[in-house]
């Protein structure tokens, strides 16, 4: 029997209802606690260049109060390495998204930027963090991650979440090559992106050696409706 998969909460969202007004409501920080308390077993953060969401400073306060795994998200630009390695944390997820992408759209080409990812993940290396790399759900970028020297690979999940209400199964079938794919190499699996209590239960299920996945927009939305609490609940129960 495997063990749960894990739930890190992207609290991106949190930020853009806080920059919207100015000042700080909601405090990220305070969200974040209460995140784990409420029983997240991480917490995500995807700072962008112009800080219209998550703000570097952000990122330093929540270091001081993570007391999960920390997992900062983003495209690996000089900035973000310093704050990466000043921060430390848990995992550094590399995102190939330029600065004015709305939201991450795609993986990465990882025979392309072979060279590129395996000197910033010796970097990481270094310094003791783990490196996942975001990736579609393609087994020959996963096969190619590996030689980058990866701990892991994030399934960008986008056209599963999707295509999900009209064909599960289809849906899903790329994804079950790519989970095989990924512990051929003997590299860790996550995912991430438009995952919801709508079709997270059946992601979960069928993608053998899931170890984590990061949502964020679909939570804090729920969120709204159900309370922070009653919200992480339920998609803790998805993932049993």
């Amino acid at each position: 029997m495997r063990n749960n998969t894990r739930l890190s909460v992207n609290i991106n969202k949190i930020a853009t209802l806080r920059n919207a007004r100015g000042g700080n409501m909601p405090n990220v920080v305070t969200a974040a606690i209460d995140c784990e308390r409420f029983g997240a077993q991480g917490i995500t953060v995807h700072p962008r260049p112009d800080e219209r969401h998550i703000r570097y400073q952000d990122v330093y306060d929540l270091k001081k109060v993570v007391t999960t795994e920390f997992n900062i998200e983003g495209y690996p630009c000089e900035k973000f390495i310093k704050l990466v390695l000043d921060v430390k944390p848990t995992q550094v997820t590399l995102v190939p998204d330029p600065p004015e992408a709305l939201t991450s759209n795609a993986g990465w080409d990882t025979i392309a930027n072979a060279h590129f990812l395996t000197k910033i993940i010796e970097e990481f290396h270094r310094e003791g963090i783990r490196t996942s790399i975001f990736v579609d759900a393609n087994p020959e970028m996963i096969a190619a991650a590996k030689k980058t020297g990866t701990d892991r690979v994030e399934l960008y999940t986008e056209s599963y979440a999707r295509n999900f209400n009209d064909d599960p199964e289809e849906a899903i079938k790329d994804f079950v090559e790519a989970a095989k794919e990924a512990k051929k190499q003997g590299i860790g699996l996550n995912a991430g992106h438009d995952l919801s209590l709508a079709n997270l239960k059946y992601f979960n299920r069928n993608i053998p050696g899931l170890l984590e996945v990061s949502i964020g927009h679909a939570l804090i939305c729920d969120a709204l409706y159900l309370g922070l609490e009653k919200t992480i609940k339920s998609y803790l129960r998805q993932l049993k």
